[in-house]
């Protein structure tokens, strides 16, 4: 059994923290918290638990910088797979194994909740489901891909292909850096199905980027940026049949 970690990026999460924690160490043996500067309580919540391990930023850096972290913790302590989730009670932990098995084949094992429905699934907002089915179009058209979900947060990777990568975007659009990296390396990606569970509805994408078309025109440009950035390192893409074999299991 290859040696793995649970790691989950917190942000202002007080009310959810602990019950989700709770669950992810029934089913991980290692858990990482990333606090990104919570000003809520969340910070003091993390402190006093012993069973995980805590990371704190010293102010909010953003999602990505949080993920970026947890990258850096499981590369440094020598781990050889990553699963990430969210804090908000979205994924559920009892999945978690079912991701780190799949990683076995794969260098990114990708939650889709658009794979399958289950029995009380939510009805997604309007505005984030265009925003994603367009920009996963987009990445599907770019990369000879088909992935279904290219936003969903739940993920394990393995570790030695987070090393490869050279992620610098600290916001909600740093899967789209991440994305674009891993279609020129030719990393090997499959999808797995989870529930679509939505309770943030109000959730803030930071500023400006709440309203939705400015978010997707943001999201255009870090693709674009993180394409151009690939070809100026030499990088070409692979063929289509190397660059992604997205497997729906």
């Amino acid at each position: 059994m290859p040696r793995w970690l649970a790691a989950i990026p917190v942000y202002n999460e007080v009310s959810s923290v602990q019950g989700v924690l709770d669950e992810v160490i029934k089913y991980a043996p290692n858990v990482l918290a990333v606090d990104d500067g919570s000003s809520d309580g969340t910070s003091e919540l993390l402190d006093r638990r012993e069973d995980v391990t805590v990371l704190h930023h010293p102010k909010n850096l953003g999602y990505g910088a949080a993920l970026r972290t947890a990258f850096q913790y499981a590369i440094d302590e020598g781990y050889e797979i990553l699963v990430t989730l969210d804090c908000d009670g979205q994924h559920q932990p009892k999945r978690i194994p079912r991701f780190v098995t799949a990683c076995k084949n794969a260098d990114i094992v990708s939650g889709s909740r658009y794979l399958k429905t289950y029995e009380g699934d939510s009805a997604p907002p309007q505005e984030r489901l265009f925003i994603n089915r367009t920009i996963t179009k987009r990445l599907n058209d770019e990369f000879a891909w088909n992935l279904t979900d290219t936003f969903c947060g739940f993920k394990a990777y393995r570790v030695s292909a987070l090393e490869q990568l050279r992620i610098t975007v600290d916001g909600y659009a740093m899967p789209l850096e991440l994305w674009a990296q891993a279609a020129f390396l030719g990393m090997r990606i499959i999808e797995i199905p989870v529930p679509l569970i939505y309770l943030d509805l109000s959730r803030s994408f930071g500023g400006s980027l709440d309203d939705g078309r400015i978010r997707l025109q943001h999201y255009n440009s870090v693709i674009d940026s993180s394409i151009r950035a690939m070809l100026d390192r030499g990088y070409v893409l692979p063929t289509p049949a190397s660059a992604c074999r997205g497997e729906c299991c």
